[in-house]
């Protein structure tokens, strides 16, 4: 019976699609009258250089001007009537390195009342006139998120948009996973949400700013580590005779670490858990320890780079209370359940997580989208996340793997930057 029970975990595990390896490079149209091209894996996360003294690293960050966070961008503003689509196409072409250097300069850039981005095809000529170079989605190599338009090698995919989920704040977060992440992401609304559904933007280097500086010491010389999910189906061990319920334990860890690991692409550490769903025991599949903090892979700034916000388990408990119960019941929404640690797995002190929670809102903003608007982001600047929300949405995402010209968008954010009296610090690193 023990045998039979992980033998059917394991063949689960190797043929669903949450496991299945698809880091090869795909073939996709970057738009509706493109040639099609490869779409390569969503890149390396860059983590920059080992901050030698994060406090000190933080005092002197707190003495430097910040730019306006996201700035918006609307047709009207530009003289450009919102339906006019080659005026506005035109208008993207022509100051694609502007419209960049907003980008990096800002963290996130919003654009309003742009009938172009309507449509998915519209959508598509909009990134590829400023230059941004598509991406797979990072969730690839451990999962299929859908794409907007149904269409398996679209490069354009779907954000959260399901009824069943519509209760769910998703709290604020930078995209990467395991090893992964986009360094850009243009967020467009296709069908904006009847009541609430609000996309929320936060500035990373401003969260950075403002934490507590010992929450952020303790956070960075420790690391932090994330649970990315939890297999509740070991209650049947504690039914076993105690002599060999160690063995049996050992047997099942090696066994779905061994499969687990073959179909992702980050090395996955299993641990077994006291508790889980309805007090069964559960195996908790934990990634690698890394700094909450990273030095900006083109502009060398420190910005938070953490998903505390939306993975710790008692911050998702305590939005519960406001917006319902996140429903981990059976299946994929049970393996699914994330938590976060310190990088030595001790716990976070609920004084940190406040100290968190709290930051993260300070410097939270609400985009309440319409059909056609764009939020083109900065992933390691800008944290995103998304309300709650009555109705039917339909907003989608395009991840970018970089962009045209990085070289000279860095020399112009430094310009920028140098006339608010204020340069990134290039002695933050080893």
């Amino acid at each position: 019976m023990v045998r039979l029970s992980i033998s059917l975990f394991l063949a689960g595990a190797a043929t669903s699609s949450a496991f299945a390896p698809t880091l090869q490079p795909r073939v996709v149209q970057t738009s509706i009258h493109a040639a099609a091209i490869e779409t390569p894996p969503s890149p390396l996360t860059a983590w920059g250089e080992t901050i030698q003294d994060i406090k000190q690293a933080q005092a002197e960050f707190k003495k430097q001007k910040l730019p306006e966070f996201a700035p918006e961008i609307s047709s009207a503003d530009l003289g450009i009537a919102s339906d006019d689509k080659e005026a506005q196409l035109k208008y993207f072409e022509e100051n694609a390195m502007e419209i960049k250097k907003k980008m990096e300069l800002h963290g996130a850039v919003v654009f309003r009342n742009f009938d172009l981005m309507k449509e998915q095809e519209g959508f598509q000529q909009f990134y590829n006139a400023i230059g941004m170079k598509v991406c797979q989605d990072p969730l690839q190599s451990v999962s299929a998120r859908p794409t907007a338009d149904g269409k398996k090698d679209s490069p354009v995919y779907e954000a959260v948009n399901k009824e069943s989920r519509k209760n769910f704040f998703i709290g604020m977060h930078n995209e990467f996973v395991g090893t992964r992440a986009p360094r850009a992401a243009a967020f467009v609304c296709f069908k904006a949400a009847e009541t609430g559904g609000e996309f929320i933007v936060a500035d990373g280097r401003r969260m950075f700013r403002d934490l507590d500086p010992d929450v952020v010491e303790e956070l960075y010389n420790r690391n932090i580590r994330y649970s990315v999910m939890e297999l509740p189906f070991f209650g049947w061990i504690d039914s076993i005779p105690e002599p060999i319920q160690e063995t049996a334990k050992a047997g099942v860890k090696g066994l779905v670490s061994a499969a687990i690991n073959a179909k992702v692409d980050f090395s996955v550490e299993m641990l077994w858990g006291e508790g889980g769903y309805d007090n069964k025991r559960m195996l908790q599949a934990r990634a690698p320890s890394q700094p909450p903090i990273v030095l900006h892979p083109v502009t060398g700034e420190p910005t938070w780079f953490c998903n505390v916000h939306s993975h710790s388990s008692k911050l998702r408990k305590e939005r519960e209370s406001l917006y319902g119960a996140e429903r981990f019941e059976d299946g994929a929404s049970q393996i699914n359940k994330s938590d976060m640690f310190y990088g030595d797995d001790g716990d976070i002190s609920e004084k940190a997580l406040k100290n968190m929670d709290e930051t993260t809102y300070k410097n939270a903003r609400y985009v309440k989208m319409s059909e056609g608007d764009v939020v083109l982001l900065d992933n390691y600047k800008c944290m995103h996340g998304r309300n709650v929300f009555d109705g039917t949405r339909k907003h989608a995402v395009a991840w970018f793997g970089g962009f045209e010209g990085e070289e000279e968008v860095k020399e112009m954010v430094a310009e920028e930057m140098s006339k608010l009296g204020s340069d990134k610090v290039p002695s933050f690193g080893k």
